[in-house]
């Protein structure tokens, strides 16, 4: 009999010494480290081969920080115990889908309760972030730490962005016993990818209101965290645990001067296409297209007369009219309206006198409009992204949207800054489109 040392993962602390001649699966031999070697995201897996063996062995994989009594007192609803016992059903990995608005960090809090160990719950930005550790901290009566924004602080339950958990890993890997990945559908981006491969959390517990992308990179999920658990849409919870809504599509004709322009210039997108005999039929398609603007100088000028054209559809003069409509109509409303691009966020704000949030806006700045938005004292913000995921926005009521792009996912979140529910409120989301344009195709891509 011989010892063996299986590394986890890149760093020496987390090994299982192994007494006995053994082939773990996934493993191979790296000289480098005199040891056999395996990703962290195996370690259940290992061990349930290790033990099935009859092997001798000794776990030196986790290195768990001090953990309190993690105790949740919140009551769940009816479907939210669903997910969550499904989830436990799944043995203790998969992904729960809930609309916007939902609970879903309140399941993930019952997880935590559950599992009653250490725990890392990785979010897309800063905002969200503090969002969770406040929650946390409210919940658990413990102080949560936070990898992100300049901190680094480890806790029994932490809260850490994507990126940073993707450049710890190496530090944070072993430290967890369930690790919840908030907004899941950005997990399958290569980098980030990474962090459920590196980290040893044996619980996993994926969050997300909008589960597929385009890039079908959801087809990863299964591996990485494990497969949909729990899914409930929006339409099954309308009108008892989320709002009421309706969707409504006001179309709108171009200028004159606009729609020439619009024509002269998309006629040569269209042009280029023909003599190249080149047809767009999904992403990858337009991605070699971007790919010839390098080298075609034809294709960066079909490019550049596209991208005018969408440009003068997206932000007509006509848009503006008829949000000015629809905002006297609705003079109690409290809206939130959505554009593509910041130029036309500045421009709404100048010409209505509403408060602008993009990513250009303070933490503070947008602190405080928010807060005002709350409280009342302003009726209506504009923004371009930064609302569509993750941040509370308090009870709004009406949704415009100005312009966007072809994604469902953008959608679903937009009407999700909605759909919190509101005594005797019925939510609108309304979409204006500029007529006889390519933005007739994107918004019924999104609508999808």
């Amino acid at each position: 009999m011989h010892v063996v040392a299986l590394v986890l993962l890149r760093f020496h602390k987390g090994t299982i010494l192994v007494w006995g001649d053994v082939k773990v699966p996934n493993s191979s031999w790296d000289s480098r480290f005199g040891a056999f070697r395996t990703l962290a995201i195996y370690y259940p897996e290992v061990l349930r081969f290790l033990q099935r063996s009859g092997v001798g062995f000794k776990n030196e994989v986790l290195d768990l920080p001090p953990c309190p009594e993690l105790m949740s007192n919140t009551t769940l609803r009816r479907y939210q115990v669903e997910a969550l016992e499904s989830w436990f059903k799944a043995g203790r990995r998969g992904v729960i889908v809930l609309p916007t608005g939902a609970g879903k960090t309140i399941v993930a809090m019952a997880a935590i309760s559950r599992i009653n160990a250490p725990t890392i719950i990785v979010v897309p930005t800063i905002d969200l972030m503090e969002q969770w550790r406040t929650r946390l901290e409210e919940e658990f009566k413990v102080d949560v730490g936070a990898y992100g924004g300049g901190e680094n602080t480890l806790k029994a339950i932490t809260v850490s962005t994507y990126d940073s958990a993707y450049l710890r890993a190496e530090e944070l890997g072993n430290k967890f016993a369930l690790i919840i990945f908030d907004e899941v559908h950005h997990l399958p981006a290569p980098s980030y990818s990474q962090i459920a491969e590196l980290f040893v959390a044996p619980f996993r517990l994926g969050l997300t209101a909008t589960y597929v992308r385009e890039d079908e990179g959801h087809k990863m999920l299964p591996r990485l965290v494990g497969n949909v658990v729990y899914e409930l849409e929006t339409e099954d919870l309308a009108g008892t645990h989320l709002s009421h809504y309706t969707l409504e599509k006001k179309l709108v004709d171009l200028g004159a001067a606009e729609q020439v322009e619009y024509e002269k210039n998309y006629e040569i997108f269209r042009n280029y296409l023909r003599r190249r005999n080149l047809r767009l039929r999904n992403a990858r398609d337009f991605q070699r297209f971007i790919m010839r603007t390098g080298s075609d100088p034809k294709a960066r000028e079909a490019l550049l007369a596209r991208n005018k054209a969408l440009d003068i559809a997206l932000n007509s003069a006509s848009k503006i009219e008829a949000l000015r409509r629809l905002l006297t109509q609705s003079p109690g409303e409290k809206a939130l309206i959505f554009t593509q691009h910041n130029k036309l966020v500045y421009r709404i704000s100048r010409e209505f006198l509403i408060p602008a949030i993009t990513h250009q806006t303070s933490k503070e700045e947008r602190s405080e409009i928010l807060r005002r938005f709350k409280s009342g004292a302003y009726r209506r913000i504009v923004t371009s992204k930064v609302l569509d995921e993750g941040i509370d926005v308090p009870d709004a009521t009406l949704g415009v949207i100005l312009s966007g792009t072809g994604s469902s996912r953008e959608f679903i979140q937009r009407l999700g800054r909605l759909l919190r529910k509101k005594q005797g409120k019925k939510a609108q989301l309304v979409e204006i489109v500029s007529r006889q344009t390519k933005e007739m195709g994107i918004s019924q891509r999104r609508r999808r």
